[in-house]
């Protein structure tokens, strides 16, 4: 299915071809705030990252959900270090 991202190793929006199911992506159930992340996602050696909210999923080059032992916590200290407030 088609997806907007933010990637911001590009600077920029951009629609990608992904396939969210459970061999390649990590829900989180539980989430209470807007900024936990809601799922993370492997794509073709990148990670797709989401909040529990309507941003667009963050998409960060060379890393995996093994890369960070598919911890939400990491996976939150990257997003916000690829997209500073």
């Amino acid at each position: 299915m088609e997806v907007t991202i933010c990637n911001p190793q590009k600077g920029r929006l951009e629609t990608i071809e992904a396939s969210m199911n459970e061999k390649n992506t990590t829900w989180f159930d539980g989430c209470q705030q807007t900024d936990d992340i809601y799922t993370i996602t492997d794509i073709e050696g990148d990670l797709l990252i989401k909040e529990n909210n309507f941003n667009y999923p963050v998409l960060i080059y060379g890393v995996t959900r093994a890369d960070i032992n598919h911890d939400p916590q990491k996976a939150k200290k990257l997003r916000e270090g690829m997209m500073p407030e």
